[in-house]
């Protein structure tokens, strides 16, 4: 059970990062763990971020070691300074110096010099330059080429899943209209990549083309530098709205029905899901996803344990079979139904794919063979008939949009996400709930109305496609990328991000949502009791099939909300407790930092007085708030 604040929001004792905030004049920039966020000019986010980077051989982000931190700030100037090393498992050690210096004229310098004591491995080293995407998507963009050329162009506006520029030098763009920000790179060869492929909120400028190989070698004794301008140039049009106004949801017009919320189930978790049954049977789950990889040594022994399950709480179940691709197809999927027949495990449908897909291609690099999706389509069709078919990758919608599978022979179409690729901070992580309804758009671009399903998703991942395995996370106690047991998972912030995932996703009229496991760790209950996520999947589960409708937050980035039937559900996605408007309140039943303990027993959540239709809410909290009347 946790017993301080931190563990409670966020599952962990471990601090989030700090962070200063420094000022120039009309410049704004967040100095925090030796990398610049949120970097603004009269109040606008100009550039997400600007990071010094290092990645080892399985693109997992080195967390440097920092000594002689100098922050000088004057009221037209500041100034950081700093040393960082990065230590391989080998023992090889990267030392880097830092400076960082922005004025009041709108000028941003970050110049990096880096030195290895010996040859040192990594995927990446250098800088990372994110542009935001809401209000810049299918914006027009400039971008200066290495030899000298202009390209006039766009941000793209669908999810691009391989690079939109190559070869840049510089880029310009509109922050707001009658503000412009250029932003130089120099020391290297730059290209950029459409980081919502990863669900991440931002387009990526990054160093070192993808079409070189990786991982290589930094040469011992070999410096490199690196250098970043950012030139802010203008003063808005118009002022920006204040930071401080109420929050409120608004609810509008009829949509889909909400989609049939549902659990994975794995092998490994099948003693563990029966042995906490009962939890299950809370949650009332829409429908099961029943993971099956014989290459991970699932056999006979794991269907039958899924068919145990279901025989003691019923529930429609998805075969999510991976076909370990050592034989034809049809002979895999064949000796897959014989065990499904003698284990008598009943399905509702069924979803395919090789095992080459679950590692990813980058654009410009050599597929590896694989069998072709229509054979294995058609395999799958003929061996389980009257079995609804799906399609896609069980990895992430990174995959799915590189190697599109012919719908035309799927019933459904699928794919998962994962937030800790690129960051494990809280803020990115849950701004990855920004970049979803670009994810979902580009999916309905690419396959139209076919009936489309998300997950199993959660902020752990399930596996690296970008690298040999998933990081160690001993204890579950840090906030890293890669890896399957993230700390929040046990937290508030879980259940928060639950809804809010739930919320963006809303728009795309999904039919089957998937939101992590009842026990391991994407689990919602563990030993000590039920977790947040817990309430926040039943939540979810009771919405499953009741008509939407439009609920639109007066600020997405704070407040993201639900509404079905009489319900509506509303995510506060930040730290600070918060006070939101809802139409036609009447009751609420909230889960934040002063229903913690009462909700660890899976007993309804405590009912919070309303001030009118406002909640107060506290950091990471969910409530789920009853209207006197069916929704307008």
């Amino acid at each position: 059970m946790a017993t301080t604040r931190l563990e409670i929001l966020c599952g962990t004792n471990e601090p989030p990062a700090a962070s200063r905030w420094l000022t120039a004049g009309p410049l704004g920039a967040e100095f925090s763990g030796g990398n610049l966020r949120a970097i603004t000019w009269h109040g606008h986010e100009a550039l997400r971020a600007v990071s010094y980077l290092v990645r080892d051989e399985n693109w997992g982000t080195y967390a440097p070691e920092f000594s002689e931190i100098k922050v000088e700030e004057q009221p037209d100037r500041f100034a950081v300074s700093y040393r960082a090393s990065c230590k391989a498992a080998d023992g090889a050690t990267l030392t880097y110096e830092a400076r960082i210096e922005g004025d009041a004229g709108g000028r941003l310098v970050f110049d990096v010099a880096a030195l290895p004591d010996r040859d040192f491995l990594t995927n990446r080293c250098g800088f990372c330059i994110l542009h935001p995407i809401v209000g810049v998507a299918g914006e027009p963009v400039e971008v200066e080429h290495v030899d000298g050329s202009v390209e006039e162009a766009h941000f793209p506006e669908t999810v691009d899943p391989a690079q939109p520029f190559f070869d840049m030098r510089a880029i310009k763009h509109t922050v707001t209209p009658g503000v412009t920000a250029t932003c130089r790179m120099e020391g290297d060869a730059f290209e950029m990549e459409d980081q919502r492929n990863w669900t991440d909120a931002s387009y990526k400028t990054y160093v070192r083309p993808l079409a070189l190989p990786w991982p290589y070698e930094l040469r011992a004794g070999g410096a490199q530098r690196q250098a970043i301008t950012l030139t802010l140039s203008g003063t808005p049009a118009a002022p920006r709205s204040a930071a401080d106004r109420p929050i409120v949801v608004t609810i509008g017009d009829e949509t889909d029905a909400a989609p049939d919320f549902g659990l994975v189930v794995t092998p490994e978790e099948t003693a563990a899901t029966l042995a906490a049954i009962e939890g299950l049977a809370q949650i009332a789950p829409r429908h099961l996803i029943l993971h099956y990889n014989p290459a991970e040594g699932h056999s006979a022994a794991a269907l039958a344990g899924f068919a145990k399950l279901l025989r003691r709480l019923p529930l429609p179940a998805t075969l999510e079979c991976v076909l370990p691709c050592r034989d034809r197809p049809e002979a895999e999927l064949r000796e897959t139904a014989r065990l499904v027949a003698e284990a008598d495990l009943s399905l509702s449908a069924l979803a395919v794919s090789p095992a080459p897909d679950l590692k990813s291609t980058p654009p410009g690099s050599t597929w590896p063979d694989c069998p072709p999706l229509d054979e294995i389509y058609r395999a799958a069709r003929k061996i389980f008939p009257g079995v609804p078919l799906g399609g896609g990758m069980f990895s992430y919608f990174t995959e799915l949009n590189r190697k599109r599978p012919p719908a035309e022979l799927l019933d459904f179409v699928t794919h998962t996400t994962a937030p800790l690729v690129h960051a494990a901070d809280d803020r990115s992580v849950m701004e990855t709930l920004e970049a979803l309804p670009f994810v979902t758009r580009s999916v309905r671009a690419i396959f139209g109305d076919k009936p489309y399903r998300i997950g199993p998703s959660a902020i752990g991942m399930r596996h690296n496609p970008y690298g040999a395995r998933l990081a160690d996370n001993p204890g579950a106690a840090r906030r890293m990328t890669m890896v399957d047991d993230d700390p929040r998972q046990k937290g508030l912030f879980a259940a928060s991000w639950m809804i809010g995932y739930a919320a963006s996703t809303a728009p795309a009229g999904l039919t089957h949502l998937t939101l992590g496991a009842l026990t391991g760790p994407f689990g919602v209950v563990d030993a000590g009791g039920r977790r947040p996520a817990f309430h926040a999947a039943r939540a979810l589960a009771r919405l499953s099939g009741l008509t939407m409708r439009v609920a639109e937050s007066s600020d997405p980035a704070k407040v993201l909300a639900l509404a079905a039937g009489r319900t509506v559900l509303v995510a506060n996605l930040t730290a600070d407790a918060i006070s939101i408007g809802v139409p036609g309140a009447a009751r609420a039943e909230v889960l934040d930092e002063e229903s913690f303990a009462a909700a660890a027993d899976g007993r309804p959540l405590p009912e919070r007085t309303l001030d009118g239709t406002r909640l107060r809410l506290g950091a990471y909290g969910f409530a789920a708030v009853a209207t006197e009347s069916p929704l307008p």
